[in-house]
């Protein structure tokens, strides 16, 4: 779907920082929502989305399991 959101786990990443993590949400967002940019009736509710998907992906990722250890 988004080739621009690389993979935040290891083996693909080292180290995944909270930048990471929003700048794949906000890439995600942008890209199911059709906008690069929100006009300003919607930045909010843009912007609370990125948010709450950067949050899940932290959640995911403190989740998950990699062989050998944990993925963050």
């Amino acid at each position: 779907m988004c080739r621009s959101i690389k993979t935040l786990r290891p083996p693909y990443a080292e180290s995944v920082t909270e930048a990471d993590m929003r700048a794949a949400a906000l890439q995600y967002v942008r890209k199911i929502s059709g906008f690069r940019q929100p006009a300003a009736h919607n930045a909010e509710a843009f912007d609370k989305a990125v948010e709450a998907i950067a949050a899940a992906t932290g959640e995911l990722l403190d989740s998950i399991e990699v062989r050998g250890g944990a993925a963050r």
